[in-house]
């Protein structure tokens, strides 16, 4: 998966001066344009389209350095449709603008060109199943919240402790199905998967009842997922088991991520510390 995904890279980077060709780079990394974007991201730990820009506006600030052609020409070659445009996001990235940069030879900041390789470490192994279902429903509550890697996500607590002991016992009860229990299931989210971008998140349970008048019924479409295991610390295992499925296991695998839904089951010991998961992300054979 990582030779493919380097052949993109060095075309992406051929092209800089170009508009992205997604479904090209697709091509050439031998997958989907929405698995393309989700492995980016996970290995890169930043957005493809995030990635591009920084790297034409470090290419653009060599060029603005150099002092050969005109900024308006510069902005011009890289997509921006105006010396203006080209300056804000010159300056955004920089700190300075590309008029200023080219009079004073100011230190711009520099995106390294990316490539990707196999660390072997051999450290943990990965428990999982493939399994094939038919569509279902997980009825609870849901919230626009932010996208937060590392330790406690202030909005899903919030949100939580919002609900009420009352509220999460009777989502808890509704669970008829697999996953058992309450379920987190997180839905509409960036590709890129930057921290602080948006997403849906489920408190509920999978279940065949009808939702109460006062939650909501999200219907999963029928396919085939992707089930990993993990114990561990609270919430750090968890964060980590997100990682290491798109920079361990979609590598090593011939199965890609599809749109849509991702649910998270956890059983959290009596201190709230350890907690025993299982997560289901939505695959195809690649």
């Amino acid at each position: 998966m990582l030779e493919p995904l380097n052949r993109a890279m060095d075309h992406l980077e051929a092209h800089l001066d170009q508009p992205v060709d997604m479904a090209e780079l697709a091509r050439i990394a031998v997958t989907s344009e929405y698995h393309l974007r989700r492995l980016f991201a996970a290995l890169a730990g930043v957005g493809l389209a995030e990635y591009v820009r920084r790297r034409r506006l470090t290419v653009a600030g060599a060029e603005v350095l150099a002092g050969d052609r005109t900024l308006l020409d510069i902005a011009v070659r890289y997509g921006y449709g105006s010396g203006e445009a080209f300056a804000r996001a010159f300056r955004a990235l920089h700190g300075v603008g590309p008029g200023e940069a080219r009079r004073t030879g100011a230190a711009l900041y520099s995106q390294p060109r990316m490539t990707f390789r196999l660390v072997v470490e051999g450290s943990s192994a990965m428990r999982y199943r493939i399994v094939d279902r038919e569509a279902f429903t997980v009825v609870g509550r849901r919230a626009r919240v932010p996208l937060v890697h590392e330790g406690m996500n202030p909005a899903i607590v919030a949100f939580l402790r919002g609900l009420g002991r009352d509220t999460l016992d009777r989502i808890a009860a509704l669970s008829d199905g697999e996953p058992s229990g309450a379920v987190a299931v997180t839905d509409n989210l960036a590709e890129g998967r930057a921290e602080g971008t948006e997403l849906d998140y489920w408190h509920g349970a999978v279940t065949s009842a009808a939702a109460p008048e006062d939650m909501e019924t999200l219907t999963v479409p029928a396919g085939t997922w992707a089930v990993f295991d993990s114990s561990g610390e609270f919430p750090r295992a968890l964060q980590h088991l997100w990682r290491d499925v798109y920079t361990q296991w979609f590598p090593s695998n011939p199965y890609r991520s599809v749109p849509g839904p991702e649910v998270l089951s956890t059983r959290l010991s009596e201190d709230g510390t350890h907690a025993d998961a299982q997560l289901w992300i939505p695959v195809e054979r690649a």
